[in-house]
């Protein structure tokens, strides 16, 4: 059986299909972790123990000896994608204030919904379309843009907009795990192999975890806002990443492979929703929005990547002068 194979052909599969699983189970058997508990019980509630994980493992891929152009281009659209997902959150933030809209066609949609949405981009297809049409060192930029992963910017846009802060102890927990990671990965190398393949691994269990604090009778509504929210995602950040790239001499093809969302990005949700009680009402349709728009994001990111590729030429065809 190819299992693993099936799953990679639905978009953010590993991540999605786990997710749908863990909310089929709280749907039609919510009382399976009281009933099993242990380590069965774990697989449920374990999210946050996974995550924590995970990005400790996330952190020990990014080094420190990055050459100058990783940095610069890395940097740049690091700061485009975060930097946007700040004014946007900053705008939102002072219509929709932390509660999610009740009713219309948006209801679900919140500010943390957007800006989790909008902070974090899908390393993996970053990397596997960039190992397409670009240069193995724009693939290596990503790097640099690693430090998306996490909570912590989202608390971090959340208070530059004026809404509900977050105790220092929170901001630097959110944090800690990657900078650990980071800390390991560079003092060992030996370390970094180990802990880098773990990453992948462990998406599908937090994924399952998370599912399990869905309810699916909600999912279909919030389910096709999600997919709203997918393509705004894309479109806005799409532009803004492609100047960015233009603007550090490439052709603008690696800003267009960077306009994704994260398959972890539906995790952050929950998380901010445990560091500050103020947004749980908004973490559950945030947590499925975000899951939506990471599949249409994937979707939608590759066939942008591939017209900007034809259209401005692949990054690898540039000479070299103009490469460092």
């Amino acid at each position: 059986m190819q299992i693993k194979k099936t799953m990679e052909r639905v978009p953010g599969g590993l991540m999605v299909i786990p997710l749908l699983l863990g909310a089929l189970c709280n749907t039609f058997f919510p009382n399976t972790p009281k009933i099993f508990g242990s380590f069965t019980g774990g697989l449920f509630t374990g999210a946050t123990s996974i995550l924590a994980v995970y990005y400790v493992c996330m952190g020990a891929t990014i080094s420190f000896k990055t050459t100058p152009y990783i940095i610069k281009k890395g940097g740049v659209l690091f700061m485009a994608k975060v930097g946007m997902a700040a004014i946007i959150g900053i705008i939102a933030g002072q219509f929709l204030g932390e509660a999610p809209v009740e009713e219309g066609f948006f209801a679900g949609i919140s500010t943390l919904a957007i800006v989790a949405a909008l902070n974090d981009t899908n390393g993996g297809l970053y990397m596997a379309l960039m190992g397409q049409y670009g240069r193995p060192r724009d693939v290596a930029a990503y790097s640099i843009m690693c430090l998306e992963s996490g909570p912590f910017l989202t608390m971090v846009t959340l208070g530059v907009a004026g809404l509900s802060a977050f105790p220092w102890q929170m901001m630097v927990g959110a944090i800690f795990p990657l900078i650990l990671g980071m800390i390991l990965g560079n003092l060992d190398k030996d370390m970094r192999d180990f802990l880098k393949a773990a990453p992948a691994v462990l998406i599908p269990f937090f994924a399952f975890a998370l599912g399990t604090g869905l309810d699916l009778s909600k999912v279909w509504n919030a389910g096709l806002l999600g997919v709203g929210l997918g393509f705004c995602v894309v479109i806005v950040t799409g532009v803004v990443l492609f100047v960015g790239d233009r603007l550090t001499g490439g052709t603008g093809v690696a800003g267009l492979a960077a306009s994704s969302t994260a398959g972890n990005a539906a995790a952050v949700p929950m998380i901010i929703a445990q560091a500050n009680p103020v947004y749980a009402p908004a973490a559950q349709q945030a947590t499925v929005l975000v899951a939506a728009c990471v599949v249409v994001t994937a979707i939608l990111t590759p066939l942008l990547t591939a017209w900007g590729a034809k259209t401005f030429g692949a990054p690898k065809d540039l000479p070299d002068e103009n490469e460092a």
